[in-house]
């Protein structure tokens, strides 16, 4: 996009923040017309923020925007888990099903299986329970999707 159609962005941004009353579309295009700006200018400038407000931020913008937090599993944490319980974990987190304290409480009551190594069955069990203890979680459809292993359904 060219230096003038930022400018005449700007310039609209200003009007109205400024709270120009405008009855029409038409008028800022004159009062633009009238400083010198060009119609091919003026309708890329509209288009640019049409295209830009009526666009829907795509979800990894949000995670574009928090630095991503690596979970490090402690030598007693990797001997009470299987690599695929691990994984399993690391995908939930990774797409944004699992918050880091839920994660937690999934590892800890894994971790107290007298010794055992919890299995992914077993880690998934444990997530489901810890999922609907949660009062603030409501996720029946990615219960649904642990339970089935069905990925695909967790991300359309």
């Amino acid at each position: 996009m060219n230096e003038r159609v930022l400018i005449i962005v700007g310039i609209i941004a200003q009007y109205f923040m400024n709270e120009h009353d405008f009855s029409s579309e038409r008028e800022i295009v004159e009062e633009l017309l009238s400083a010198g700006f060009k119609e091919e200018e003026i309708n890329a400038a509209f288009s640019w923020m049409e295209k830009v407000t009526l666009q829907q931020p795509p979800e990894t913008d949000q995670m574009l925007l928090s630095p991503p937090l690596i979970r490090v599993y402690a030598p007693q944490e990797r001997q009470c888990l299987t690599r695929e319980a691990r994984g399993f974990l690391v995908k939930l987190r990774t797409a944004g099903i699992l918050t880091s304290e839920l994660e937690e409480e999934i590892i800890l009551k894994a971790c107290q299986n007298d010794g055992e190594v919890s299995t992914l069955d077993d880690v998934k069990s444990i997530t489901i329970l810890a999922m609907f203890a949660s009062l603030q979680y409501d996720g029946s459809r990615e219960i649904d999707c642990i339970l089935e292993d069905d990925w695909n359904r967790l991300y359309h």
